[in-house]
């Protein structure tokens, strides 16, 4: 059997593209040598992978910032706000990735949301109808041209023209359907000039078909593909899925003319089923997505080899494949040296996992498998005990009663309590938690890490911080305030390192969406509160004003979804075992006086399962659960908030309005306040606060724009319900941007609040 890969990490083994491209921002370095950083990445990434022995490398995989937003630019998807702009071809790019805010005029960037069930970000196409969708772009071709020319034979990837429209936002009265046409008629261009330059296997991915997929959807991938397969040639076609299995088309698939078709065995619930009612044509390769690509722990070899005999025993032609992108894991083990083997032989990251297909190939090629010394070791390392369980954990977890997920009194009757006890304005102003983390802030904790400060030291040098984190938002007159998280690294990681059960690497950077890159905790084994998190700086900071002050906590569902999972216990059960010792703190912060307290769970929609029929007894019923056993002790006058960020939660509203917190916080401006329709419909009871203006951007929202946001907010929810606040965390951002944002909103609020008195 051959091995491929959907897709390989593109920021780089120590995140050489984040920093070049940061410096391009920053106009530090020029287009050229961001190019050519770009350059030497994909050789370096190409070079690896025929090294390993990889049959079928991919490429134009790789992006300066993402993957569909460069479909979206090569098939001239490019709104006219951003043509208007007259840029440079870059700068345009970043400008629909980033909003522009200069001498060429003034724009937001386009809506950025969550990659399927991954921490991944896209940025969402818009089209309007004005568009002329054409191939407009070179990417492709340039980037197949270069590996050839290192000797290195390629798959090119693209995002599939089925997913591409799926995905797209349209702006006026046209629809996909009326798009058809022009974007099929455009892919057989590029296909064929794909082929002009030797290109033998293209592979088009189409995630969208492993969602519900309705008759009307179907129609519009046979049309698009009917076209193209036609033209096609002798240009070979892989049509690659993952995030799930394709039950609701699978027979029309397979049956058209493609030369292989990529199907995910990880979280393809019915892939093998599937498989064994309808077979595999005879005449197609199946890419078997037996490797994890979402996952660093260590493939099973036995369970992969069940599958793949199972395969070639039906006589399927199959190539052995990674599950999905490997951009969802860090790039390599060689880079953590603190961790001793007993723990990183456990571990596979991107680069090990091209050497556990090497293996998984070896052993199919093998006369007699179990006998190998790879699969003998691998079958040694799963039988270990890595000594994760912590009983009076797991008893704990076995002792939640019912009760435990339901908080009293009802919302309204706390709604009343909690306005008679803060006597907030209407439309109180409030931050979502952190402000920036400057040169200063992380210089400090490093030399802390060093040892070349005291923990006394540091501690005084984070008072500071915060007491001028405080000082600012009193003079910009914010109503609720936050003390700015300036201790905390990462919203995740701070947490998991108060936390048994927890591992943290040194640099398994993965990308979460453009120059963003995050490092995920590893849940290791059985997790609880080793002591009080946040309590001492909470209290610190509420000691330093007369204003509310917001205890900030990270919930039990984000928290599990931003690390790498445990495999051998339910995401469930890891999911309370981290709420009780999130509840344990927000108990603490309350006997300490904080009031008011922020537990986000913006990765709640992470792991909701891509078909509606499963989102409930799959996930929801118990996701909802966790948070609501993390509030549900505290007493009626302390006001629980929550935050939600960069996902589609119109579909699930009611869902968290269940989740019973008392004011959530959503973004909401990248996607035109779309949410609030939703909010209406439904009659949502909590009260709620759109974010008026997108952080992601290093523009400065005018008084005026932040003014007319609120206007369209107060026609969809009630004044005594609306509070008003930016969209996410301020962290990434400066201070620079971040001051006349917060007074422009400030201003924005009173002016609104005199106006409807």
């Amino acid at each position: 059997m051959k091995t491929s890969i959907v897709g390989f990490p593109r920021v780089g083994k120590l995140r050489e593209l984040k920093f070049v491209t940061e410096k391009y921002f920053r106009d530090e370095v020029s287009e050229q040598e961001l190019k050519e950083e770009g350059r030497k990445l994909r050789e370096e990434h190409w070079t690896l992978q025929k090294e390993s022995g990889l049959d079928y490398i991919p490429s134009n995989e790789f992006s300066y910032y993402d993957g569909v937003l460069d479909a979206a630019v090569l098939f001239n998807i490019i709104p006219n706000r951003y043509q208007e702009l007259r840029l440079s071809e870059q700068d345009t790019y970043f400008a629909m990735a980033r909003g522009y805010q200069g001498d060429h005029g003034d724009v937001k960037a386009l809506a950025m949301k969550k990659w399927f069930n991954t921490n991944y970000h896209y940025m969402v196409p818009e089209i309007e109808d004005s568009t002329q969708i054409r191939l407009a772009g070179t990417k492709p071709l340039e980037e197949y041209k270069q590996a050839k020319d290192l000797g290195i034979e390629t798959k090119p990837v693209l995002v599939g023209p089925f997913t591409l429209l799926k995905l797209a936002h349209y702006l006026g009265e046209k629809k996909a359907k009326d798009f058809r046409d022009d974007l099929a008629a455009s892919y057989v261009e590029l296909l064929g000039e794909l082929a002009d330059l030797g290109a033998e296997l293209v592979q088009l991915d189409e995630p969208c078909l492993v969602k519900d997929i309705t008759k009307e959807d179907l129609t519009l991938f046979l049309q698009l593909y009917s076209t193209i397969l036609e033209k096609k040639g002798s240009l070979k076609i892989l049509l690659q899925t993952y995030f799930g299995d394709i039950r609701d088309c699978y027979q029309e698939i397979v049956g058209l003319d493609f030369d292989a078709i990529g199907l995910d065995f990880i979280e393809g619930k019915k892939t093998l089923e599937l498989l064994r009612n309808y077979g595999f044509p005879k005449d197609k390769v199946l890419f078997a997505g037996v490797i994890n690509g979402k996952n660093i722990w260590r493939n099973s070899y036995e369970k992969s080899l069940h599958i793949l005999k199972d395969l070639e025993s039906k006589g399927i032609q199959t190539v052995v494949s990674s599950s999905c992108s490997l951009l969802h894991v860090p790039f390599t083990l060689e880079n953590e040296t603190k961790w001793d083997r007993s723990i990183t032989e456990h571990f596979s990251f991107a680069k090990e996992k091209l050497s556990e297909l090497a293996d998984l190939k070896k052993l199919t090629e093998s006369a007699d498998y179990e006998k190998e010394e790879s699969y003998q070791k691998n079958v040694a390392l799963f039988a270990k005990d890595r000594q994760a369980e912590d009983p009076a954990v797991q008893a704990r977890v076995a002792a939640i009663k019912e009760s435990d997920f339901t908080r009293l009194p009802a919302f309204d009757d706390r709604e009343k309590v909690q306005k008679e006890r803060f006597q907030l304005p209407l439309l109180p102003t409030t931050t979502i938690g952190s402000f920036p983390q400057t040169a200063d802030v992380k210089a400090e904790r490093t030399k802390k890490k060093k040892g070349e400060i005291t923990e006394e030291e540091y501690n005084t040098f984070m008072k500071d911080k915060i007491a001028e984190c405080v000082k600012m938002q009193e003079d910009i007159g914010i109503d609720v305030l936050v003390h700015g998280e300036f201790e905390r690294n990462d919203m995740v990681e701070y947490f998991g390192e108060n936390m048994s059960g927890f591992l943290f690497s040194e640099k398994a950077w993965v990308q979460s969406y453009g120059t963003r890159c995050v490092k995920p905790p590893i849940i290791w084994g059985d997790v609880s509160r080793k002591n009080p998190i946040t309590v001492t700086w909470s209290s610190y900071a509420a000691g330093l004003t007369d204003h509310p002050m917001k205890g900030m906590l990270t919930g039990p569902v984000t928290i599990l979804n931003w690390s790498f999972p445990r495999e051998d216990i339910s995401i469930k059960e890891s999911t309370y075992q981290i709420g009780l010792a999130i509840r344990d703190e927000v108990l603490d912060l309350e006997k300490n006086g904080i009031s008011i307290i922020q537990v986000d769970e913006a990765a709640l929609r992470e792991k909701l399962p891509l078909r509606k029929e499963d989102w409930y007894t799959d996930y929801l019923d118990w996701a909802i659960k966790a948070f609501r056993l993390v509030h549900s002790g505290v007493k009626p006058e302390t006001q629980i908030h929550t935050h939600m960020c960069y996902s589609e939660f119109t579909d699930i509203i009611r869902a968290i309005d269940d989740m019973d917190a008392d004011v959530i916080t959503f973004e909401a401006s990248r996607s035109n306040l779309e949410i609030l329709d939703s909010l209406q419909e439904n009659r949502f009871q909590t009260e709620v606060g759109p974010g008026v203006y997108d952080i992601h951007s290093p523009r400065v929202p005018s008084e005026e724009e932040i003014y007319a946001a609120l206007e369209k907010m107060l026609a969809k929810v009630e004044k005594t319900k609306l509070w008003v606040n930016p969209d996410c965390g301020l962290k990434t951002r400066g201070n620079k941007e971040v001051k006349p944002s917060l007074e422009n909103m400030v201003k924005a609020a009173k002016r609104m609040r005199e106006a409807i008195q």
